[in-house]
Parts: structure tokens; sequence; C-alpha cells
């Protein structure tokens, strides 16, 4: 994958998608699978707001069948099974833990009957997908830092986990390798227009100030919250803001789905890379859309939230990092919301374009294929979706299963530890042999960043040269995210700095200013 955004010049394309999030990188890789020429321009880094500040997950959202979101529910659940069998090294199977307590708003009879509802709208999956019960002592077992008092069981259902920023990185090269021009860093600053119809795009590269003029038949808005920023996205969209916490690792490999005792909102502890994710909130957002952060409010709430559930509280001091992120929704008046719908939605303006509407990553794949089949139909084109069922760019052609354990094992022959060898499986897929190579020629490569978490130097460095980071907190925060999952001090953020700056064509004033960057 590299950067060119000269490759834009002067170019006629059939379809320009602006915005490098999950939306748009679906809607770019489906319409080039499908023969268009396609340009995909994102003003930040690929996947640098939304898309890399969710939970992490790829579900059906047990918690929508409480608002009767049959359908929402039933489609995220076939896009989850289908993920799992096409993209097994980037989306994999999760077991989520329910608790039932004396005082739980749901009792064990309501959340057996919505369990069992959640396995039949997923087409009654394999066993190791399906809910199980279970009484207090073999549930505590499973979850020995969860309170046992007033504990009388609990539930565990199936679904799924991904990196989110990676899975949209995949599919930007996915779209670049079927022809598309996908140029991150690239600002959209203004319209060629005929007849009140859009027919091309000024664009900027926000490195170098250089300008290009691309002529497009059919245009994609998928920038997210910043339609919302237009007038006519105000009538459009509703914001939510939605904040994670970096915690100790407290679980094994599965999940807990939680209940907030003020409010009755759901939330999630989840282990990623080792550590804990603790989120999510969920409350209306009117705030700077370049600086979301994360509040102390918002951090308490979530603390509070969980120490009612574990035997060891957690403070302010445990946390390790956090994120934040805004969600984009249809337009509601209610009150809440968690009581908004997760639906996608279509709309398209007077002068011709297409704007992606609300929407969750799970679904995301069914909202880019609508959106190019009006495109397609636009351009009287017949040609039918592409990405259902079709295998990931990185996924592995023979058995995953047995490819993953001969990966591994050479990755443990080359001197890298067993937790870091399974990560890299699921970061690069069949791209891994190219990181084992890295080993090969330097074998000091295979030692992990940080000793705490499962990323290596050679993963650091392939991803510099080879995932088109421009600047150090692409590296750090979305290709690898160590500055969430750790606490970086100065002198690691110079050192990571300094083995990846040749790579990236950084000189000692550069470098300067990515790692002040970063600590900011």
């Amino acid at each position: 994958m590299k950067r060119d955004f000269s490759s834009l010049a002067c170019q006629n394309f059939d379809l320009l998608v602006c915005g490098g999030g999950i939306y748009g990188a679906w809607t770019a890789y489906d319409a080039a699978l499908r023969g268009l020429s396609v340009a995909l321009v994102e003003q930040g880094d690929w996947a640098s707001a939304t898309s890399s500040s969710s939970s992490k997950l790829i579900h059906g959202g047990l918690r929508y069948l409480e608002t009767y979101d049959f359908k929402l529910v039933r489609n995220a659940l076939v896009e989850r099974q289908m993920l799992l069998a096409m993209a097994p090294h980037r989306v994999w199977a999760m077991r989520f833990g329910v608790p039932v307590y004396a005082n739980s708003r749901i009792g064990t009879l309501r959340l057996k009957a919505g369990l069992m509802l959640y396995d039949i709208l997923a087409g009654l999956p394999p066993a190791s997908m399906r809910h199980r019960h279970f009484k207090k002592i073999s549930f505590s077992k499973h979850f020995p830092s969860l309170e046992t008092s007033h504990l009388d069981g609990g539930f565990s259902y199936g679904d799924a986990q991904t990196d989110d920023a990676r899975l949209v990185l995949e599919l930007i090269s996915g779209a670049m390798e079927a022809g598309a021009v996908c140029v991150n860093y690239c600002q959209q600053v203004d319209w060629v227009e005929t007849s009140g119809h859009l027919c091309g795009a000024k664009v900027v590269d926000v490195i170098t100030g250089d300008n290009a003029e691309i002529m497009v038949k059919q245009i994609v808005n998928a920038t997210g919250l910043w339609i919302a920023n237009t007038e006519q996205g105000r009538e459009w969209c509703r914001l939510s803001k939605g904040i994670h916490l970096v915690m100790p690792p407290i679980l094994g490999a599965e999940a807990l789905l939680l209940t907030a005792q003020s409010d009755g909102r759901v939330f999630f502890l989840i282990p990623w890379y080792g550590m804990t994710l603790l989120g999510t909130t969920d409350t209306d957002y009117h705030g700077d859309f370049e600086h979301i952060e994360v509040t102390h409010e918002e951090t308490d709430y979530l603390l509070t939230e969980v120490n009612h559930y574990l035997k060891s509280a957690w403070t302010r001091e445990d946390v390790v990092g956090s994120y934040a992120g805004v969600r984009v929704m249809q337009h509601n008046d209610k009150a809440s919301p968690s009581a908004v719908s997760r639906e996608w939605d279509l709309e398209t303006a007077h002068n011709g374009v297409h704007y992606s509407i609300g929407g969750k990553i799970t679904s995301a794949r069914e909202g880019a294929a609508t959106m190019v089949d009006m495109v397609c139909s636009k351009l009287n084109v017949g040609t039918k979706n592409s990405t259902f069922n079709r295998p990931f760019p990185w996924a592995p052609r023979e058995d995953y299963p047995g490819w993953s354990a001969s990966m591994i094992s050479q990755a443990i022959n080359l001197g890298i530890d067993q937790e870091s060898a399974m990560w890299l499986t699921r970061r690069h897929g069949i791209r891994m042999h190219e990181v084992l190579r890295k080993i090969e020629l330097d074998a000091k490569l295979a030692e992990r960043i940080t000793p705490s978490l499962p990323f290596i130097y050679a993963d650091l460095l392939f991803c510099a040269s080879e995932e088109m980071v421009v600047h150090l907190r692409d590296l750090l925060r979305r290709r690898i995210p160590l500055l969430i999952l750790s606490r970086l001090s100065n002198q690691d953020l110079h050192r990571i700095a300094t083995m990846v700056a040749p790579l990236i064509g950084w000189d000692e004033q550069a470098m300067q200013l990515e790692v002040s960057a970063c600590l900011q």
C-alpha cells in the first residue's frame, strides 16, 4: 500500500468516495470489484475517526431485541456469520458472559427467551456460538473477578471481535488491488458543478499542499459525523458520543455484557490485545468534531458502574488509556440516544450526491452494497454485489485453523512468543510471511516493543513501510494501538520514532514534531 496523490491528477472516475472509514472503505472496495473506476479520498488517516473508536465488536446487538429491532439484529447476525467464514483472521468468535443477580433488571427467564431468539435470528449457528446457562459456581469460575454476592448464575452466548482500524485498512488494500485510487490525508476543498449537478472535485494533498481536480460521474459522501456539520446533514443526523477505557487484564478469552445500575444501559468488559476494554457511554454530542475528548465525568460513570460487579474496585489510577468516538444515527427525537435505532440509511441530495447515514461496523458491507447498487443504476451498469461471501483480501485460501497453526509454529521457531505469533496471524493474514521475513534477516526484530503487549518490532517496521503511514500517531494508534493500550513515555516514543524515521522519511526536526504530537 503506497500513498500516491499524483495518481488523482487530471483523472476521470466513475465514482468518488469521500471518507475513509468503514462505509467508505466497503463502498470503494465493492465498486472497484464491480469494474468501476474509483477514487477514495480521506482528509485524515484511514479509520481515524469513529471507525477506530468502536467496541471492536462484530455482533448482532443483543440489546436491540429490547427495542424490537429484529430486522437490524437479523441482518447484523447474517453479516457476522459471513465475516467469520470469509475473514477468519480479521473476525474471530468470542463468547460473552451475562451474569444474573437477584436484583438484575432482566431476570433468568426473560434473558433465556432473548438469547433463544438471538440464536434463532442467527439461523441456529454452530453449538460453539449458541447460548448456554450456568449455575452460580460454574459461572463464577468463568469470571473469577466478578462479585458473587447475590449472584444467581448466568448465561454465555457467541458473538465476534475484530480490530476495527485494521478491518478498514484491509478493505482499503483490497480496493487498491482491484484498481481503486485511495489517498489518505487528501482533503476535498471544492466541487465542480454543471447545471446543479456535481461532476468533479478539487482536492488538496494535506501533506504537500499540492492540488488536483478530478472529474467524476457519481459521488458518495461517507464522511460520517462531518455530514452532520452541514445544514442538510443536521436534518438527517443525530450524534452520540461513546467512550472506552483501557483497563488492566482481568478476563480470560471471554467478555462480559453488564447492565448499568444507574440508567439500565448495557456496557461491556472485553479482552483486547491482552488488556481490557470498558465501554461504552451513549450521550448526545454537540461539541468540537476535531477534539473529541474523554471527560472525568464519563470516566467516573464507567468506573462506578463496573465497580458494582467487581470484587476489587478500579480507580482512575487504573486507567491505562482511553478513546472517544462519535456515532452518527438517523435523526430522531427520542430522549435517549440509546433508544435510537442503529439502522443505516441512504440519502441522495438534489445535486446528485449520495450520503451514508448511520449504521454499524457489522452491517456496513450491506449498506455499502446498496450505495454501489444505486451508483451502478445511475451509470446504467448492470453488475451485482460482489462482496457477500467473498474471502477477504488478506485471508488465507486454505483451511484457516491449519494455516494458523503452521504460521504460529514458524513464528515460534524464529523466536516470537506464542501470544504475539497468534496476534500476527490476525493482524496480517497472508501478509504475515512478509513480517517473518524481516526476522529472518534480523533476529532481534522478534522481540516485543513493550513487554506487556503482543506487538513485535518486525510488525512495527512492516506497518511503517507498507501501510501508508504518514504520522507517528497513524502508526501507534491505528496500525498498532500502543498509544491507547500502554503508557508510552517520551523515551519510548523517541526510540520508536528513531527506528521508523528512515522508512517514512522524517528528519530530526520532523521526528521531534511527531513525538510531540503523540505526547499531546
